[in-house]
This record gives structure tokens, C-alpha cells and sequence, in this order.
């Protein structure tokens, strides 16, 4: 991927293939193309060179196929927590036209139906539904820009650093929300972020971008599995590995010492989407 003139080059040679169901964090320092590689797969970037492919074929713009959650809450600060969430499935399915038809008003029932269930879901009471983003905590606002990006159902969720304006509480909360929605769901997740830690515990599988000189586009330097349980003291092994990566010091090939994974369970195989 190349930007700018004089043309600058922020993701080169990215081969990857991501099975469907995987969760998938994406790890690396500010500025590696973390972001750049999440906007490729959204289909609102395209790549200078090569493809994207879902199911064998290019998908050139954002589609009901994939839902994003941005760093920054996503939500109309004059639309209600309902209004919020059904939007997107709305404005999707129907022409402006449209809204005056007897069918419309049958979907929007329905949708928001969708929408309350989503809100039980994700930890939200009855009465958040009629609320402004500005009534909702932090916590809450990110919690109905997950229901916005799921209410599409997509097959793949894509998210961007989503919980780093967070509080370390609702953090911790958020990421096992999240973690117990994919397992629920079995939707395919891209996770971006930079915490390594944050990476082991949610991700089954973490992808490390890093430059290898600072005039090069990033490449990536670790593709890792992740075990379903460890022990603690074994985590210190992987997050070493994992930040030497971050920094363009461990070769694709090289595999967390045996010592560290031995007891360690893998998480099971995906099937190819």
C-alpha cells in the first residue's frame, strides 16, 4: 500500500490468508499500517498492488459482509441508542421512497426488535434504548457501536483499537464481551490493537506488523496461533516474543520456545470461509 507524493510505502509484501471464525488481533507499533490493513479488508482503501479476497472474489467497497467499530465512538449524537443501532440495517434495505411503504414500517419493527435484543446482549437495560450517546458512558457508547456494527449480521467484524479510550475497567469488561460474542456467534474477528496483552487474551490467532529498516513499508513478522489456557508464568515468554516481533527482531519462521506452550492447549482449527 503507498501513499502520499513522493509516493511512501506503508504495508509491503502482506500474504495472509484468514480462516473463517478466527479472531484475529493485529499488533504493532503507532504507525505500522495496523488502521491501513483494517480499511483494505472494510473495502474503503484499495491496495496499489494485489488483491482482497472474501470467499475467492474482490469486494471493492464496505458491504453488509463486514462490520467496523472505530477507535472513536460511531454514533449520530441526535439519533437515540435505537435509533443508532438500527440505522445502518435501515438505510441499507431501503430507498428514501421506500419509507413511505407499508413494508418499511413492518422491517423497522422488526430491526428494532433485533436492535433490543442486541442491547440485552451486550449489557444494556430496556430503558438505555430511548437515550442520547451523550447520557452513555464510554463503555455504553462502544457497547452500542458493537450492536450498530452487528445488527448487518456480517461475517466479519473489524475492529479498530476499540478499546483504548477505555477505562481499565470497562476495558477488561469489553474484552470479555466481545470475547464471549465471538464464541456465541462464531463471527470472524480482526482486532487491532497495540497492546500486547490485550492481544493474548483475546485473539486465537495475532498477526505483528513491523518495519524492518524506516523507509520500508511494514511486513509481517509473526504469525502466531494462541493457546486457549496458560498458565501465568507462561505468559511473559509470549509477550517477549510478541514485542520483539513489534520491533522487526523475530523472523516469520521462528516459533515461541516449546518451554512456553507445553502445557498449553492450541485453540482448534478453523475451516477456510
Amino acid at each position: 500500500m503507498i501513499y502520499g507524493s513522493p509516493p511512501r510505502t506503508v504495508l509491503h509484501a502482506i500474504d495472509i490468508e484468514i480462516h473463517e471464525g478466527e479472531f484475529v488481533c493485529v499488533l504493532g507499533q503507532t504507525g505500522c499500517g495496523k488502521s491501513t490493513l483494517l480499511r483494505l479488508i472494510l473495502g474503503s482503501e484499495h491496495p496499489s498492488r494485489g488483491r482482497i479476497l472474501i470467499d475467492g472474489q474482490e469486494h471493492k467497497q464496505p458491504d453488509r459482509a463486514r462490520g467496523y467499530v472505530p477507535q472513536k465512538y460511531s454514533l449520530f449524537p441526535d439519533k437515540t441508542v435505537l435509533d443508532n443501532i438500527t440505522f445502518g440495517a435501515e438505510v441499507s434495505e431501503f430507498s428514501l421512497w421506500a419509507h413511505l411503504t407499508p413494508r418499511y414500517f413492518r422491517r423497522r419493527a422488526q430491526f428494532r426488535d433485533e436492535a433490543r435484543n442486541y442491547l440485552r446482549r451486550l449489557g444494556l437495560r430496556e430503558s438505555d434504548a430511548g437515550k442520547y450517546p451523550d447520557q452513555l458512558s464510554g463503555g455504553m457508547q462502544q457497547r452500542v457501536a458493537i450492536a450498530q456494527a452487528l445488527m448487518t449480521n456480517p461475517r466479519i467484524l473489524l475492529m479498530d483499537e476499540a478499546f483504548s479510550a477505555l477505562d481499565p475497567g470497562t476495558r477488561r469488561g469489553m474484552q470479555r464481551l466481545i470475547r464471549d460474542l465471538w464464541k456465541s456467534t462464531g463471527t470472524t474477528i480482526l482486532f487491532v490493537t497495540h497492546n500486547t496483552r490485550e492481544a493474548l487474551e483475546l485473539g486465537s490467532r495475532i498477526l505483528v506488523l513491523s518495519k524492518e529498516s524506516p523507509d520500508q513499508g511494514s511486513k509481517i513478522t509473526l504469525d502466531l496461533r494462541i493457546p486457549e489456557r496458560c498458565r501465568e508464568e507462561e505468559i511473559p515468554a509470549l509477550v517477549w516474543q510478541l514485542e520483539e516481533a513489534s520491533h522487526g527482531g523475530v523472523a516469520l519462521e521462528e516459533a515461541v520456545p516449546q518451554a512456553a506452550l507445553a502445557d498449553c492447549p492450541s485453540h482448534s482449527d478453523s475451516a477456510v470461509g
